[in-house]
């Protein structure tokens, strides 16, 4: 990527240089560098398993809602050329690429009351601009593998010898199918166009305030599953802090939030990505056309995924918890 810096600044038409560039996160689609020169930086995002380009249309679209409602974010810059990707050359890996905005600051702690405060609202404004969406979720947070699936993936990573493996097996005889019941298709009259990543990892606190990232997943889907995913993921996954998940529920509700979580039934979105993501990242684990590193991450991410998985009861709890708020 290094030797990449040069032709990046040259596409987005940047200053002259000299540039550097810094590895900073590896996400499970991109790599984050940071390019520096001349007093300015930019993050620089390496999309690493290729790029739809009406994907990357739907989050400038709605990064940029977002943006008029007051939600402050990276700008995706468009290139010399008014696209928002570059697609570099084979002699310079062949990645594509996207480039932001740099902004300085530190995760977001989800255990402060002004963060739920700023993310209830963050989120009800999202929720109120994507309303009236009529085009179906994209399978991902609809849908999960079937028992054929999941014995098939199992039978492959056994032959691969991956360490694994058994663990694999435990839970595609037990967590599997239990969080696999709840998956049904969304209500079409609750359907929003949205972020559909909202964790606090992607969440920056800069000196301005919260700064929201990472709309690479920008699509439709429930209101309903995606403010119940929220709440689960910051008020402590399976360790629930009740507080924080009512404190987040009536920001959301006091804002204008048009969406109300009625049981586990409204979890699904939860565990179909979560299920979908182990299969992915499992079929990447010994995927031969990948690179070795991305196999070894692939593999890492499958083992930290199957000791996190959401839990029934606690999803339960979480639930009743926050019935009251509505």
């Amino acid at each position: 990527m290094h030797a990449a810096a040069d032709l990046i600044a040259e596409t987005y038409a940047l200053n002259a240089g000299p540039w550097t560039v810094t590895p900073v996160t590896r996400g499970a689609l991109g790599q984050i560098w940071k390019l520096s020169g001349n007093g300015c930086s930019w993050a620089m995002k390496e999309l690493l398993f290729g790029c739809d380009e009406e994907q990357v249309r739907r989050e400038a679209d709605l990064r940029q809602a977002a943006e008029d409602l007051g939600i402050a974010s990276p700008r995706l810059i468009p290139n010399s050329q008014g696209a928002y990707v570059s697609h570099l050359p084979p002699s310079l890996g062949g990645s594509y690429v996207k480039l932001y905005d740099w902004i300085d600051g530190t995760t977001a702690d989800a255990s402060q009351p002004d963060i739920l405060d700023w993310f209830g609202r963050t989120m009800a404004l999202l929720h109120k601009a994507g309303e009236g969406a009529s085009e179906a979720p994209n399978s991902w947070y609809e849908q999960c593998p079937h028992d054929a699936d999941w014995k098939d993936l199992h039978k492959r990573i056994h032959q691969a010898g991956l360490p694994w493996s058994d663990e694999l097996g435990r839970f595609i005889a037990t967590s599997a199918a239990e969080l696999a019941q709840w998956v049904t298709p969304s209500d079409p009259d609750g359907l929003v166009m949205s972020h559909l990543d909202l964790q606090p990892r992607n969440v920056l606190v800069g000196a301005n305030g919260p700064v929201l990232l990472d709309w690479d997943n920008a699509g439709h889907a429930s209101a309903e599953r995606e403010l119940a995913r929220a709440v689960y993921v910051w008020s402590g996954r399976n360790q629930t802090n009740v507080d924080s998940a009512r404190r987040l529920a009536r920001a959301y509700r006091n804002a204008g939030g048009p969406a109300v979580i009625t049981g586990p039934q409204s979890f699904s979105m939860l565990f179909a990505t979560d299920l979908n993501f182990i299969r992915v990242q499992a079929e990447c684990a010994i995927d031969p056309t990948v690179t070795a590193a991305q196999r070894e991450f692939a593999s890492n991410q499958v083992v930290a995924s199957l000791r996190s998985l959401p839990d029934l009861a606690a999803i339960s709890q979480l639930a009743a918890a926050v019935e009251t708020v509505w």
